[in-house]
């Protein structure tokens, strides 16, 4: 099954941010294999070239290498899958304050609408 694209962004960014939320979110252990360009290109339903640029780009960040002749892997550097996660966790933060203050919403209405969603289960 594809997985699915918006038309807000090129589709090997969607497929960086994909592949990088489920190994910070723990979905790849530190230091297992990433299954084969071809074989995630076919699962997302792109071509293996626009999958080899995401996992390149990927590359840089170093959550990911590639050992020569096997593939690529998830480094086992835990700190940088948290910095990683961190980093993401805090653009997702600022987004849905700038996304409730447009709303008219001050800090402590910010505030107080978070504690109101985590006692709801949210």
């Amino acid at each position: 099954m594809s997985w699915s694209f918006s038309n807000d962004k090129p589709i090997f960014q969607q497929l960086e941010e994909r592949i990088v939320l489920e190994i910070i979110s723990g979905r790849y252990e530190p230091g297992s294999k990433l299954e084969p360009v071809r074989e995630l290109a076919m699962t997302a339903g792109v071509n293996p070239n626009t999958m080899q640029r995401a996992l390149a780009d990927i590359e840089n960040t170093g959550i990911i290498y590639t050992k020569r002749g096997d593939g690529r892997y998830i480094t086992e550097n835990t700190e940088i899958i948290n910095e990683i996660r961190n980093r993401y966790v805090l653009k997702k933060t600022e987004d849905f304050i700038a996304s409730v203050k447009a709303l008219g919403l001050d800090e402590d209405g910010i505030v107080k609408a978070v504690r109101e969603a985590l006692e709801q289960g949210g």
